[in-house]
C-alpha cells in the first residue's frame, strides 16, 4: 500500500431504501409511541450514561467511518444511506464506535448520528408487512431485504414498522436494528 487513505463506500441499493411493495391497500398508521432503548443490565456509556450497545440511525446522508476516535484518523469506510440503523459498541468524548448489520464500521461523529430508530429487513426474499403482530393478519405489503423502516413499537415477536406511507408488523427475527429481547413502546 502506498500509506494514502482508502475510503469504501458502502451504498444500499435503492430498491433497499425505504421500499416497500404495496401488495394490499394500507391502513391508516398509528401514532408512534415513546422509544425505551434497553440494554445489558449495567452496561453503560460513559459519556451519555445510555447502554451500550445500543441502536441509532444515521442522521446524515454520508458518514465517514474512522479508524480512531478524532478527525486525525483515516477514514476506512463511508456509511452513504440516510435512516441506516447502526449499532453503538463503544463512546469516546464526541465519537461513538458503530458497525452496521454487515459489520462494516467505526468511529463516528455523534453529530451524524439520531436516536430515531429504524431497523433493516434481513434475508434474500421479501418478507410480509402485517397488519397486527400475528402471521394470521391480512398482508399490507411485502418488505424487500435491505428495506429500511422506522421502528414504531415491539413487542413479542413483532415489530410495528413505518416506511414509505405504509405501517405494519414483521418479524423481529426478520430485522437487524432491534435488540432480541428489547421492548420498544
Amino acid at each position: 500500500m502506498d500509506g494514502t487513505s482508502r475510503v469504501l463506500v458502502r451504498a444500499r441499493s435503492l430498491r433497499a431504501a425505504l421500499l416497500f411493495i404495496a401488495a394490499l391497500a394500507a391502513g391508516p398508521a398509528a401514532e408512534a409511541g415513546a422509544e425505551a432503548a434497553q440494554g445489558p443490565q449495567g452496561v453503560r456509556g460513559a459519556v451519555t450514561n445510555l447502554p451500550i450497545p445500543r441502536y441509532v440511525s444515521l442522521r446524515a446522508d454520508s458518514a465517514n467511518a474512522r479508524r480512531g476516535p478524532s478527525f486525525d484518523q483515516r477514514v476506512d469506510w463511508e456509511f452513504v444511506h440516510r435512516g441506516l440503523p447502526l449499532e453503538v459498541t463503544a463512546e469516546y468524548g464526541h465519537w461513538r464506535r458503530v458497525s452496521d448489520a454487515d459489520g462494516y464500521g467505526g468511529w463516528v461523529h455523534h453529530t451524524l448520528l439520531s436516536g430515531l430508530r429504524t431497523a433493516l429487513v434481513r434475508g434474500d426474499a421479501p418478507v410480509a408487512l402485517h397488519a397486527g403482530p400475528t402471521e394470521a393478519s391480512a398482508v399490507r405489503a411485502m418488505a424487500e431485504p435491505g428495506a429500511i423502516g422506522r421502528v414504531v413499537a415491539c413487542e413479542g415477536a413483532w415489530c410495528a414498522i413505518a416506511a414509505a406511507g405504509l405501517e405494519g408488523w414483521l418479524p423481529r427475527a426478520a430485522l437487524w436494528g432491534v435488540g432480541a429481547d428489547e421492548t420498544i413502546e
